[in-house]
């Protein structure tokens, strides 16, 4: 089945707490940011805004509102948005992509057992990635040397993360979790995403077979990194009980992302590039959703 939420605002909330080092406890600042946003397309709404290659565009999901079907989307200023759908899907997501014209994500199938399928799309062809032996794969991201990350089930209640380097699979899996979702990866092989193992969500990094713990100090439903560039900075969200707000995680300090303008509700983070642009997603009262990117200091 697909995920409960887009992860990139994100995954499942759920895990058991940490303390945080003592570094991480001071409240919070609001980052400086200069946001561009824009409108999903005419016959669509936007249901999630992922990751942003170097160049600046961005991807993600529309919803189709005339038959309420998820397609995949990029996105960018220049050329606007040009949408995909897997064959025989019922829907298609798409997490991440690189300045080479890979994109990596997600589709089901539209026939039982409705199975979950990564795939990485390159030049109009879908190359499915399913992780050995699994009942679904979720793929979410895919850096500039081509290595990818996702997260796979083996029918059970367990779900775990994977990398796929060179042709070998990794499992990312936070000990005793019940699910790991490897969210996003650098150049450097660096992973970013969530665990956990009841209502509660931890954000992770993982390199060279190492976990750390990354939460976002005091969230009472928890955190889930959603994107990391080549200098190591982070960006995620932390959760109240229905909405998610973005952050930048920087040398140990964590920074709000606020969209300002009237009548916005909170601002959710989907992904960073190289160039420190983060995108992501503004929910507005009364229901309206915009997308951004923004250079945020």
């Amino acid at each position: 089945m697909p995920l409960p939420r887009p992860v990139s605002v994100i995954v499942v909330i759920i895990a058991i707490a940490f303390f945080l080092p003592a570094a991480a406890m001071h409240a919070a600042q609001t980052a400086s940011c200069t946001f561009n946003t824009f409108s999903a397309p005419a016959g669509y709404s936007l249901s999630a805004v992922n990751g942003v290659t170097d160049d600046g565009t961005v991807v993600g999901q529309l919803t189709d509102n005339s038959t309420l079907a998820l397609v995949a989307f990029t996105y960018s200023a220049s050329t606007g948005f040009t949408e995909y759908s897997a064959p025989k899907s019922l829907g298609t997501w798409m997490y991440g992509a690189n300045t080479s014209g890979v994109n990596a994500g997600y589709y089901q199938d539209s026939t039982f057992p409705e199975a979950m399928h990564g795939y990485l799309l390159q030049g109009g062809e879908y190359g499915v990635v399913n992780y050995p032996s699994a009942a679904n794969t979720w793929l979410f991201d895919v850096n500039q040397l081509g290595d990818v990350v996702g997260s796979f089930s083996d029918g059970e209640s367990v779900t775990k993360g994977f990398s796929l380097v060179n042709g070998r699979y990794t499992t990312i899996a936070y000990p005793k979790a019940q699910t790991t979702y490897a969210q996003a990866i650098n150049n450097n092989g660096a992973v970013v995403g969530a665990y956990s193992s009841s209502s509660f969500s931890n954000g992770f990094l993982w390199q060279n077979g190492t976990f750390t713990t990354i939460n976002y100090p005091n969230s009472p439903y928890g955190t889930a990194l959603a994107g990391v560039n080549n200098s190591g900075v982070i960006v995620g969200n932390h959760f109240s009980a229905e909405d998610a707000f973005g952050f930048l995680y920087e040398n140990g300090a964590f920074e709000n992302i606020v969209y300002t303008g009237a009548g916005a509700k909170y601002t959710a983070a989907g992904g960073i590039n190289n160039n420190g642009l983060i995108s992501g997603q503004i929910y507005f009262k009364g229901g309206k959703i915009l997308g951004f990117t923004a250079v945020c200091k």
